[in-house]
């Protein structure tokens, strides 16, 4: 397996800068950064871990100027969104930014996307949490038209333009790798039909990982696509946990990061590092 890192960056955690030197100073293969454009004040929708929402979920910096920092001070670090909320975001600009970030990074940019949990975060956009799943098709089909045609236009119930010129292209061709995040039935089929590959996180039981996994595959090899790989985001890191992970079929895990200060992460960097040199490939 390959091992990242991922945290909610903020004014008081690690900033994007020097935790992507230290991830990349450590070995370790990629950064991710969560994305919240606001949480309303409500609080209608519970928090899907339960419990009280953790504070820096109203904190969070965007994920892309955030990733674009972090480029800009290495060299071989993967960057990752995990996830981008691609219901809460224009098409058109989004796809840009994309295309901007992989092009500063030379084509590092993993491109991690979702539909999201909080209802009212995604009403206050526009979007209505019913078609939620629909509309973030749209988009990422619409996005793929802008990222390899010269003139691209799309045509769809929710999403429609163009004829439209919009640059820069991708450095990865056709485009950064698409991780469909989710756990449920309909985020297999969203990943094999849309994506590169799936993003699970803590939600899916371990129980169940190879069995889903496996699902995952054959509705891959049913589509004729190859084995789709799989980034499990927010690993149990203990050697029980790592070692299942790895037998059921994860190529990547990513580490969570409490919202702390680089000096108070060090503890946790240096068991997280050791858990990566004993189970990386």
């Amino acid at each position: 397996m390959q091992f990242g890192l991922a945290i909610f960056p903020t004014e008081g955690s690690a900033q994007p800068v020097e935790l992507a030197r230290e991830a990349e100073a450590r070995g370790f293969e990629s950064l991710w950064f969560p994305e919240h454009t606001h949480i309303p004040v409500s609080r209608e929708t519970p928090y899907p871990a339960g419990g009280d929402l953790p504070d820096e979920y109203r904190r969070i910096y965007d994920p892309f100027t955030a990733l674009g920092a972090a480029a800009a001070v290495t060299e071989k670090l993967l960057l990752g969104t995990g996830i981008c909320l691609i219901v809460e975001r224009d098409p058109i600009t989004t796809a840009k930014e994309v295309a901007t970030l992989d092009r500063i990074s030379n084509g590092r940019f993993q491109f991690g996307v979702g539909a999201g949990w909080n209802l009212e975060e995604m009403r206050n956009h526009g979007t209505d949490p019913e078609r939620r799943f629909k509309l973030m098709r749209e988009r990422i089909e619409a996005m793929k038209e802008i990222w390899t045609k010269e003139e691209a236009s799309y045509e769809g119930e929710l999403v429609s333009f163009g004829p439209i010129w919009s640059w820069p292209k991708p450095v990865q061709s056709p485009h950064p790798p698409i991780l469909m995040g989710g756990n449920t039935d309909g985020a297999l089929r969203r990943a094999v039909k849309l994506a590169d590959g799936w993003l699970p996180n803590p939600e899916t039981r371990m129980s169940a990982l190879a069995e889903r996994i496996g699902e995952l595959q054959r509705l891959a090899a049913e589509a004729g696509r190859e084995p789709l790989p799989v980034t499990f985001y927010g690993v149990k890191p203990d050697a029980d946990s790592l070692a299942a992970y790895a037998e059921a079929g994860v190529d990547r895990a990513i580490f969570y990061l409490p919202p702390l200060p680089l000096a108070e992460l060090e503890p946790v960097l240096g068991h997280y590092s050791a858990m990566a040199e004993q189970f990386g490939s």
